[in-house]
């Protein structure tokens, strides 16, 4: 995560994030690194289909594919970018394990991670299988495959 925000700092950029699935795991990671405040904006947990449409999510794409689904992730890390103006949207959901009787559609073991680029308009993807493991080791895992990706996609 060091390197991110170095990375941030030095080419002045920013990032948020909406996270259902981990909780805000990513953006406390993020604020555990030092001079992280010049880089990170805003960390929502939108646990709940209400606060995830009150962040902007469109309804009919949770509707279509449901809350667990790409397209979700894609749209949450568009919205959390365009609402506090980061060049870099972070969006998490699916599941950890667990079974979420508001949402009964979606593999109980599957997360999905987008990271949106404002500069590109571009959504970088990844579609992440948990391990049965205990909910901090899985948000442990999500964590590093979010650095994976933003290291992968911008940092090459």
């Amino acid at each position: 995560m060091e390197e991110i925000i170095l990375y941030l700092k030095e080419n002045n950029k920013t990032i948020s994030t909406m996270e259902s699935a981990t909780g805000g795991y990513i953006a406390s990671n993020i604020t555990n690194v030092s001079g992280s405040s010049l880089v990170f904006k805003f960390g929502a947990v939108t646990y709940s289909n209400e606060y995830k449409i009150k962040m902007g999510v469109d309804k009919e794409i949770i509707d279509k594919y449901s809350v667990y689904s790409m397209e979700c992730a894609n749209d949450m890390s568009l919205k959390i970018s365009e609402f506090t103006d980061s060049d870099y949207g972070v969006g998490v959901t699916g599941k950890i394990n667990d079974y979420d009787p508001n949402n009964l559609v979606g593999d109980n073991a599957t997360v999905f991670l987008s990271i949106y680029e404002k500069k590109t308009k571009k959504h970088y993807n990844k579609v992440i299988k948990v391990k049965n493991q205990t909910r901090v080791e899985n948000k442990e895992l999500i964590k590093e495959e979010f650095v994976e990706l933003f290291k992968e996609s911008f940092m090459n």
